[in-house]
């Protein structure tokens, strides 16, 4: 500012206003300030400021405000400036706007003009497109009359073309029919296998030209000369290999050797004709040698069978075996038809001699066969197999189950479920064994005994462990690794895969699902009988446990608590159980693989999950109702005491400290024995919140009449308890772990209902609005039933209790509209007090009746 003072005090000195301006700034600007005046003297100013030498002393207080009034003219001039630089602006930005509107007022004629000078141009090409393609249509006919002639000629040597090559043909197939008749009378079966292919091929030419009647008689001499054929090779075979009888020739003969030739271009029924009388001749013996009344033919010499056929093909290959054609797999199809009638020689003697069928005579005969099968998988192909009864299998799609494992391992190894085996799934083994089940399928109607068999051994396997169980007692406490798991659970599961594994290798139908019927079964009793049948019962109890709660002794009685032999064993059970729970899960997917994709929808295991998921919610429940009954003496304690006599607030009171010994000697030892499973051990403590909290809320009621001081302590013990619970997921542990947000909000909002109730109790009841308003604003609560217990344990006489719950009935706020009962006096859903209300009625209820 001070550096300005000199521009500002020349520009004073420069500036001289026309008498008419200064007259209108100052009848716009009205001023009494000397300053502001036209005639003004800066001597006299001065002079009128400091008249004397003692008014000199304040010199710098009116320096001071000369400048400060210096630098608010400086602003306003720099104001000023500023609008009128912009006021220039704005009119030359005005000018330029007037300058290009008037330009535009052309644009649309010189618009117009360029319009009609592009559609002018537009008819001038048009115009030159329409003479070109004049031209072009001239000059096309003048090329068609050009070329005419020439396509004449082409035409004629094509058709000249034609009839020379099916004159050729003509010719080759006469002298071909010719020939062929008189090599069929000859038997020249090796001349006649080329030629007739060659005749057949050259009559194919000749087939849109049927109406002329020499090509169509030469087309049924063709014909006749084929089915002459054909009888005389069925005639020669059978000749070489007569019906009756069992005496072959020494070796292969040529002549049958090119007749297989001729017989592959002949109609393929001849083909399978001797092929099916070649194969029965062959297979004449074994009919012979194992019939239904022969020692033999029984399952316990069943190894015979195969070794005949082994023998045969061995001896086929040796003298026949250059005789057939390879690409008619002689040796193949013998094999696939012996499969064939043994399948069906087996099935009828088993239906006979059905009852002497055992199932170690069973198994045996199903081994070897399947083995058999095995062996004829790595000798052929199985390309023979397309018009006999049974299909290659199909390929299944990859998949992703964890339960699955590598069956070319031993069959006993223990179902292990670990994350590991979940992140990297195994595939399936690929079924590569296009015979399976051509000869073994007719041990299915029999595999009953099998499934009988199976019945009998786990119902054996359940009796035993239910006996050690009983013989060994329960698992000793190891809180250092957690809640053990049963060994008998994962016996169960080794003996359930060993099961289903051998029954996949004899039947993926109707046995498996009989098999998964009978796993069902025990999974069922393996729940009731090992795990709930040996969960400890309570002193209480005479119902079972979902009525063990309401046949409690009356309150203040003590409970027995569970030993700490038992709470291991509760623990054991709930961590068998969630074992049990995941392992059927995964062997329901086992079997759905197992089995044929027709049956997959019958393979449902969802009954006996549930059954687990019941035992661990009966195993959670046991653990909270120990540590409910418990804490009941302490509340009944609480309850009993004389709150209007407390005269000081103290630490926490006894009862509280109760409460936490209990906590702090049950939860450590749950929480360790379920380590393993921390999910049950979270459902634990939501469980034990819900119960005790609404509970102790009961109990808090039941403190009437409470003085401010005993409310005080009150508050002060439902904050302790509000602390511990908040710590109890991690109480006692060396690992501080933070509490789930689920289980957080339970005990926060419970708890601090309870410190809002008692917050009430300690506010004055005086005057009745305030202290209804504060109760509505604090609680949120519009039930009566609340109110009338808020105004017992203030110690109110009832004519004060009257007028109070006529004020707060008016105090309610309105019921929200659409409401069918406008009279009622709930808005919200029932509270946890009403709850345990209802169900302290019904206890008293069972009592009467008991």
């Amino acid at each position: 500012m001070e550096e300005d003072e000199p521009e500002l005090a020349g520009g004073l000195e420069a500036l001289e206003l026309a008498p008419a301006v200064q007259a209108a700034i100052e009848q716009v600007f009205p001023s009494q300030d000397p300053l502001d005046r036209a005639d003004f003297n800066a001597v006299e100013y001065i002079n009128t400021l400091f008249p004397t030498e003692q008014s000199l002393a304040n010199i710098d207080e009116v320096v001071n405000k000369i400048r400060l009034k210096i630098s608010r003219s400086f602003k306003l001039w720099k104001i000023a400036m500023s609008y009128r630089e912009r006021k220039g602006k704005t009119r030359r930005l005005d000018d330029n706007i007037r300058t290009v509107v008037r330009g535009q007022t052309n644009v649309g004629q010189d618009g117009r003009q360029a319009l009609e000078e592009a559609q002018a141009a537009i008819q001038q090409l048009f115009g030159k497109i329409k003479d070109i393609k004049d031209k072009a249509e001239k000059s096309e006919q003048m090329v068609k009359e050009i070329t005419r002639d020439i396509k004449q000629l082409d035409h004629a040597k094509r058709h000249l073309t034609t009839s020379i090559t099916t004159l050729n043909h003509l010719h080759m197939l006469a002298g071909g029919v010719d020939s062929l008749e008189a090599m069929t009378r000859r038997r020249q079966y090796g001349e006649v296998a080329n030629l007739l292919q060659g005749v057949v091929n050259v009559l194919e030419h000749f087939n849109k030209y049927m109406g002329i009647p020499q090509i169509r008689q030469l087309s049924e001499r063709v014909k006749a000369a084929q089915n002459e054929l054909g009888q005389q090779i069925l005639a020669d075979f059978e000749e070489a290999f007569p019906s009756q009888g069992t005496k072959r020739p020494g070796g292969p003969s040529n002549v049958l050797r090119d007749a297989c030739l001729v017989a592959n271009v002949l109609d393929p029924r001849i083909k399978q004709e001797i092929i099916k009388k070649f194969i029965k001749q062959h297979l004449s013996e074994y009919l012979v040698l194992f019939q239904e009344n022969q020692d033999v033919a029984w399952l316990d010499k069943i190894d015979r069978r195969y070794a005949w056929i082994k023998r045969q093909l061995v001896d086929y290959e040796e003298k026949y075996g250059r005789m057939f054609p390879q690409e008619w797999c002689m040796t193949e199809r013998i094999a696939v038809e012996f499969c064939h009638v043994t399948r069906t020689e087996l099935a009828k003697i088993m239906r006979t001699r059905a009852k002497e069928i055992e199932v170690k005579l069973l198994l045996f005969a199903i081994q070897r066969t399947t083995n058999f099968e095995g062996l004829l998988a790595k000798r052929f192909s199985g390309c023979t197999l397309a018009d006999g009864t049974v299909k290659k299998p199909e390929v299944p799609p990859p998949s992703t189950n964890p339960f699955l494992e590598d069956e070319t391992g031993t069959e006993t190894d223990e179902i292990v479920i670990e994350k590991s085996d979940t992140d990297k799934p195994k595939k399936p083994k690929v079924p590569d064994n296009p015979f399976h089940g051509i000869v073994s399928k007719c041990f299915e109607p029999h595999l009953y005994v099998y499934i009988e068999s199976q019945d009998k051994n786990l119902g054996e396997l359940i009796d035993r462990f239910v006996a050690d169980f009983k013989a060994q007692g329960p698992p000793k406490p190891n809180v250092d690794e957690g809640g053990a798991v049963l060994p008998s659970c994962a016996d169960l599961f080794v003996y359930y895969k060993k099961c289903m594994v051998q029954c996949s290798q004899l039947s993926t139908g109707e046995p498996m699902i009989a098999l998964t019927t009978i796993f069902q079964k025990y999974l069922r009793e393996y729940a009731w009988k090992i795990l709930s049948g040996n969960l400890p019962k309570t002193t209480s109890s005479s119902g079972g446990l979902t009525i063990t709660s309401l046949l409690k002794e009356k309150e203040g009685s003590e409970v027995a608590k569970f030993t700490l032999e038992e709470l291991c064993l509760i623990c054991s059970i709930l961590s068998t159980a969630e074992y049990c729970l995941a392992t059927t899960q995964q062997l329901e997917e086992k079997l759905k693989e197992k089995v044929d994709a027709s049956l997959v929808e019958r393979i449902n295991l969802t009954g006996e999950m549930d059954t687990f998921s019941i035992v661990i919610s009966n195993s959670i429940q046991l653990l909270v109702q120990d540590l409910d009954a418990a804490c009941d003496p302490a509340l009944t304690a609480m309850s009993k005491m004389q709150w209007q006599n407390v005269e000081h607030v103290g630490d926490q009171s006894p009862y509280v400290t109760s409460v936490i010994l209990h906590i702090k000697q049950n939860v450590p030892i749950i929480r360790d024995n379920l380590a393993s499973t921390r999910k049950y051990f979270t459902q634990f403590c939501i469980k034990f919140a819900n119960s005790f909290i609404p509970k102790f809320i009961n109990h808090l009621f039941k403190c009437k009449p409470i003085s401010m001081v005993g409310a005080e302590q009150l508050l002060l013990d439902t904050h302790s308890l509000k602390m511990v619970l908040l710590d109890l997921p991690s109480i006692g542990s060396q690992v501080v772990r933070k509490a789930p947000a689920s289980y957080t909000k339970i005990v926060v909002k419970g708890m601090t209902r309870a410190e809002m109730i008692l917050k009430v109790v300690m506010a004055p009841h005086e005057p009745p609005v305030v202290f209804v308003d504060n109760y509505i604003k604090l609680l949120a609560d519009c039930s009566t039933d609340t109110f009338q217990k808020i105004l017992d344990m203030k110690g109110l006489k009832r004519s004060e209790q009257s007028s109070m719950l006529d004020l707060f009935r008016q105090r309610l706020p309105a019921p929200p509209s659409g409401t069918e009962n406008s009279g009622s006096l709930s808005l919200s859903a029932p509270t946890p007090e009403q709850e345990s209300s209802r169900i302290r009625k019904l206890e008293k209820l069972i009592k009467k009746r008991l």
